[in-house]
């Protein structure tokens, strides 16, 4: 029987926010397979599974580890928070597939991504064209991921930034503010959230010119308005353009 690998997006990490489909097919899989945090979020939650788990930084051992598994004819899901096709393992999941000439059967399971979950937090911030963007330069060149705020920017884009600030990277964010200032006025909502969708989950509205004031760390996510964006009731809202 040919092995299967489902690349599964389970949410910010509550059941509740978790779709029927990557429920079911965590339940049924004979591995979930993970990185450790992920792992330790499901565990509670699926306690009759065998979890499988690496560290940080090890996503390729984990992939493969889960690929062998399958090949073997388990039934294997590979976990990521949020969405797996969004930062999460479907694409090198398909890579590593077709590098190892694996022959089983893989599909992706989609989640709820985080900016979707902070935007639900804050109200209606993502109610027109955005652009989601990193700030962690571990696989992209730092210059790289300015031009894409920059252009976001010069597009007049909602911008939701993830990995905003670590304790390595503390001035990406900044850096990203002083370019979106050139495009857009300081007094631009900006809606922190974080740990989106979780127990300890807080939230902020602040304003694009006062954003280096704020406190934000990698568990953030980070959205800009676009220059229509207000604020309303303690409520961040972007119009979509309708006659009211």
């Amino acid at each position: 029987m040919k092995g299967r690998l489902h690349v599964v997006g389970f949410g910010p990490g509550g059941k509740e926010h978790m779709t029927f489909k990557a429920a079911e097919v965590i339940q049924n899989a004979d591995i979930v397979t993970g990185y450790t945090t992920y792992v330790d979020l499901m565990r509670p939650i699926f306690p009759d599974k065998e979890f499988k788990a690496t560290g940080m930084m090890q996503e390729v051992d984990r992939c493969r580890m889960a690929i062998e598994d399958a090949m073997t004819g388990k039934d294997v899901a590979m976990i990521s928070s949020g969405d797996s096709g969004i930062y999460g393992m479907a694409g090198i999941i398909y890579q590593m597939v077709d590098e190892m000439g694996a022959d089983i059967e893989v599909d992706t399971v989609p989640g709820m991504t985080a900016a979707s979950t902070a935007a639900s937090v804050l109200g209606a911030p993502l109610m027109h064209d955005l652009a989601i963007i990193s700030l962690s330069d571990w696989l992209t060149p730092i210059e790289l991921i300015m031009k894409r705020v920059d252009c976001a920017g010069m597009g007049d884009m909602i911008v939701c930034l993830y990995n905003p600030k670590s304790k390595s990277r503390t001035t990406y964010l900044n850096d990203a503010r002083e370019i979106l200032l050139k495009h857009r006025k300081p007094e631009t909502p900006v809606g922190i959230v974080r740990n989106a969708g979780r127990e300890d989950e807080t939230s902020q509205i602040t304003t694009l010119g006062d954003l280096d004031k704020a406190d934000v760390d990698m568990f953030c996510i980070v959205i800009i308005g676009n220059s229509q964006t207000y604020v309303s009731n303690g409520r961040m809202i972007t119009p979509r353009g309708y006659r009211i």
